[in-house]
């Protein structure tokens, strides 16, 4: 296997203009699930997941999350040339919608739309189309978005922390980002690790695939790959953004790459939210961002089932101190929390079915 001599970079150098996180205010307790399955005699992988209430879909969150991502870049929309959306969990089989939400946020009709499909890391494979096609000079700006309402098989391992939420990125030039995309990398092989087929409403894991093979190879793989290329090491980071599936594999694979836990904590969500598939690794950055100081340096590495990871190294500029606090903080989603029992949660998700 030869190893790339440089990182995909843009001719023309792209970052994030604006950006914005969503997070549905139901919580789940991961107690509840043991309750009702396991009478309350199974670990605990998180605390909480987030549950989307009965009006609220991939759509709605993404709307909600770019109008955020809109109000800190201070554009207008008529001026977005992309509107792309990766999720597990689109509404429609058929039916963008990514559609739905360039409406919303009055991006149309002089744009392009598209929904991205790779389970966890589709949402910053939309990030790495928008980098090259801001980066070409096709366009000016591209909003990209990953979002999701995870579900998991009742009783299953994947019930305790299958969350919803997510964030949106608006990319443009790097003159006007609050954090330029100094290069990415992506790793990708073919491994069965997790899936779903057609008309079926829960996933499946492939067991024996999911830690080692999958997980770990390509996050440590992509995230050590991004550093030799940019010649840099984890000191240089301020930060370190992992898909957060559960708690303990973003914080071993960081411990694999060199990170300390000061390193980890702050993007590190899924404890309260869950795991929020598509826009795990992006949310975490949202969190990041909102605290974050110019000049501070970020190793994102996101991580998605069949499998492939996508390393971004990111440094925030001094745009950030004006932009930060022009929406929603990724910390007040968190703490507008509601809290819900198994029943409630059952119907919200739909999964009793009465004929």
């Amino acid at each position: 296997m030869t190893q790339p001599q440089r990182p995909m970079k843009p001719n023309r150098p792209v970052g994030i203009v604006g950006y914005g996180a969503y997070v549905p205010r139901y919580r789940l307790p991961a107690s509840e699930v043991s309750r009702v399955w396991t009478e309350g005699t199974s670990g605990l992988p998180i605390k909480e997941k987030a549950v989307p209430g009965l009006d609220e879909d991939v759509a709605t969150m993404s709307v909600e999350a770019a109008r955020n991502a809109l109000m800190r870049a201070q554009i207008d929309p008529q001026r977005i040339r992309a509107v792309w959306v990766g999720s597990e969990s689109h509404p429609y089989a058929v039916k963008p919608t990514s559609t739905v939400v360039a409406e919303a946020i009055g991006a149309v009709p002089h744009t392009q739309a598209a929904d991205w499909q790779f389970a966890c890391k589709a949402g910053t494979e939309a990030m790495q189309a928008a980098m090259g096609f801001v980066g070409s000079g096709m366009a000016d700006y591209a909003m990209c978005i990953g979002m999701d309402t995870a579900q998991g098989r009742p009783g299953d391992a994947l019930e305790y922390t299958a969350g919803a939420g997510g964030a949106a990125y608006l990319i443009g030039p790097a003159d006007e980002s609050l954090a330029i995309v100094q290069g990415s990398y992506s790793f990708v092989t073919d491994t069965p690790d997790f899936w779903r087929r057609q008309y079926e409403k829960y996933p499946e894991h492939g067991q024996r695939f999911t830690g080692e093979p999958a997980y770990f190879k390509h996050t440590t793989t992509a995230g050590r790959t991004m550093m030799e290329m940019m010649n840099t090491t984890p000191k240089d980071y301020k930060y370190v953004v992992l898909h957060q599936p559960n708690i303990k594999f973003p914080q071993r694979a960081a411990k694999l790459l060199g990170f300390d836990d000061e390193q980890v904590k702050t993007g590190l969500l899924v404890g309260v939210i869950g795991n929020t598939y598509a826009g795990s690794s992006m949310i975490g950055l949202t969190a990041v961002l909102d605290e974050a100081q110019p000049g501070d340096r970020i190793l994102e590495v996101s991580f998605g089932s069949g499998a492939g990871s996508d390393a971004f190294d990111i440094l925030v500029t001094d745009k950030i101190k004006d932009k930060a606090s022009l929406a929603p903080m990724t910390k007040t989603y968190i703490a507008r929390r509601t809290q819900i029992d198994y029943a409630t949660y059952t119907r919200y998700r739909g999964k009793l079915t009465m004929k």
